[in-house]
């Protein structure tokens, strides 16, 4: 009887090792469908004259160029330059915007003193003070970093300051019913609440301060892929030119991966309560 469980219980788990395996795969299959036409697209549009090969060069040789850049060196280099500054300027947007968030949030006082200055610059593209930022802080680092914490600081403010202000009111009644102090009603109750919504503007900031930092590296930068591209465009290397926008466009995606996946962590919590 041992025996007979075994050899039935065997072919089941295969089957549901299969049917797991060819899920994985069709899925893998719809999310990649439409970027392999581009793609394709991309490949035969300019060798059938439908577009200038000129300005327009396949994708292959595009990849070519970009493997070029990758085997000599220079695209690591451009890439370090950009990765490092953008991270630096959205890592003190974050540890800046979500306390300060939370406090206009939260405080009805500080919400009065603030919400003018907010409405003022929430309302001012970055790049438009990208000259003044040049002009106080010259072409180096600081300017850069500068811009990109700009750009990254609103997103994650607002949606920090409208995600404590929509905590559900029966969760905080409930808290305060149990006679929890202000401190751990925070911790226990507004941040955890707050997190999907906060996640929601880090995410937004993040791909800002991609974008953000390409322009500035374009107006004076000596390294960096707007920096590439910029000198490509204005040396007549488009398939280099080209390089450096897919490679901006896998940063962006992964830096947005990368962001989904701290959001799923951090709010585990809501996860689980669904599922029961």
């Amino acid at each position: 009887m041992s025996d007979f469980g075994k050899s039935f219980t065997a072919p089941m788990q295969t089957s549901h090792r299969i049917r797991f395996s060819f899920h994985w795969v069709q899925s893998l299959i719809k999310q990649s469908i439409v970027i392999l036409l581009l793609l394709l697209l991309w490949e035969t549009a300019p060798r059938m004259g439908l577009v200038d090969p000129t300005f327009f060069p396949p994708f292959s040789k595009v990849a070519e160029s970009w493997w070029g850049l990758v085997i000599s060196g220079d695209l690591y280099a451009h890439f370090q330059a950009s990765i490092l500054r953008s991270l630096f300027g959205f890592g003190l947007a974050i540890l800046v915007a979500i306390p300060m968030g939370l406090i206009v949030g939260w405080y009805p006082l500080a919400s009065e003193l603030l919400n003018p200055v907010l409405e003022v610059f929430r309302n001012t593209a970055a790049l438009a003070l990208l000259p003044v930022f040049i002009l106080l802080l010259g072409i180096g680092e600081t300017s850069k970093v500068s811009i990109v914490f700009f750009a990254c600081t609103f997103p994650i403010l607002l949606n920090t300051i409208n995600a404590v202000r929509n905590v559900d009111p029966l969760l905080i009644k409930a808290a305060k019913s149990m006679a929890l102090p202000s401190y751990r009603l925070f911790y226990k109750v507004i941040l955890p609440a707050s997190i999907p919504t906060i996640f929601t503007g880090i995410r937004m900031a993040g791909s800002s301060s991609i974008l953000v930092l390409i322009a500035a590296e374009m107006v004076g930068a000596k390294e960096g892929l707007g920096y590439l591209i910029n000198y490509s465009q204005q040396n007549f290397q488009i398939p280099q030119m080209y390089a450096g926008i897919i490679t901006i466009s896998l940063l962006g995606v992964a830096i947005n991966y990368l962001l989904i996946s701290l959001e799923r962590k951090f709010s585990s919590w809501k996860t689980n309560s669904n599922q029961q």
